[in-house]
């Protein structure tokens, strides 16, 4: 297998790739962006009639918690070094001369995202090292950050680039103050998790809205389900932490929760260098 066929926007000519089209709402648009609004304003709503979530104690108790080489909870410390070289290919790809033509006002929120990515595997392995409110800040702001540019990259890539770009700041600034709000309230005695819930949850309601009905002709949406649907499955093993590590006995849940979000990341990096079909175009 050649490289050019493994890492296909990294050896690419220049110019090469699917984003020559510009988003299309179709006869469906108006109704989607109905569903956008209306979606998100009730979630918002609903958030803030929620009582406050206080972060559960338990949650940095994990089923496997090893010794290994003189590093506490090993599998959990380094299953996240899967984050590293696939965070540093797309943001490779998206700062080079090789980046896709008419990436366009997207550009930037890829960047953040393969940036963002990059630096979960950093702040993840940091927390898995000594499990700690204070040490899972710096897991869950580079998480935040990466939602939020994932979310406006497909927001401008299917329904408006000006908005996509013009949303991207403000999102970061929700998805890292949402983290910051939370520290700040567990310090004050009071932890308060909906803001980062609203965060982290609301992008993945919102996304399948955009790909049903909305038609961008940038990327191939089948990517973008299957990076949906490995990170729904990466929540369901951490959620399966300890059962996974009774049956694995190698490995635990959140250890192979790192290596199916991981995977998502690979197929948004495939999302941006293989061309979108015309069936996908319009679809």
């Amino acid at each position: 297998m050649t490289a050019t066929v493994m890492f296909p926007g990294v050896f690419a000519r220049p110019g090469a790739g699917p984003l020559n089209h510009m988003p299309d709402p179709g006869l469906n648009g108006g109704i989607g962006i109905r569903a956008l609004v209306g979606v998100a304003l009730v979630a918002v709503v609903a958030t803030f009639f929620l009582p406050a979530i206080p972060q559960d104690p338990q949650y940095h108790l994990f089923a496997d918690d090893r010794l290994i080489l003189g590093i506490p909870n090993f599998w959990n410390v380094v299953s996240n070094v899967f984050f590293l070289p696939i965070g540093g290919l797309g943001l490779f790809l998206v700062l080079s001369d090789r980046c896709p033509a008419g990436l366009g006002p997207c550009r930037l929120a890829c960047g953040i995202f393969f940036a963002g990515f990059a630096l979960v595997g950093v702040g993840s392995a940091w927390y898995h090292l000594n499990p700690s409110n204070d040490t899972l800040l710096w897991d869950r702001l580079p998480m935040s950050i990466a939602f939020m540019a994932f979310f406006s990259f497909i927001l401008g890539t299917s329904v408006s680039p000006g908005w996509g770009r013009r949303l991207l700041l403000p999102l970061i600034l929700v998805g890292a103050g949402s983290v910051v709000y939370w520290r700040l309230t567990e310090t004050a005695g009071r932890g308060d998790l909906r803001l980062y819930a609203l965060v982290q949850f609301l992008p993945m309601v919102l996304v399948p809205i955009m790909l049903w009905k909305f038609r961008s002709g940038v990327f191939r949406p089948a990517y973008i389900w299957g990076m949906l649907g490995f990170y729904l499955a990466s929540k369901l093993a951490e959620w399966q932490d300890a059962r996974i590590y009774s049956l694995l006995q190698v490995l635990s849940g959140h250890s192979v929760k790192h290596a199916l979000a991981a995977v998502a990341g690979v197929l948004f990096y495939l999302a941006l260098v293989e061309p979108a079909q015309v069936s996908d175009a319009k679809r």
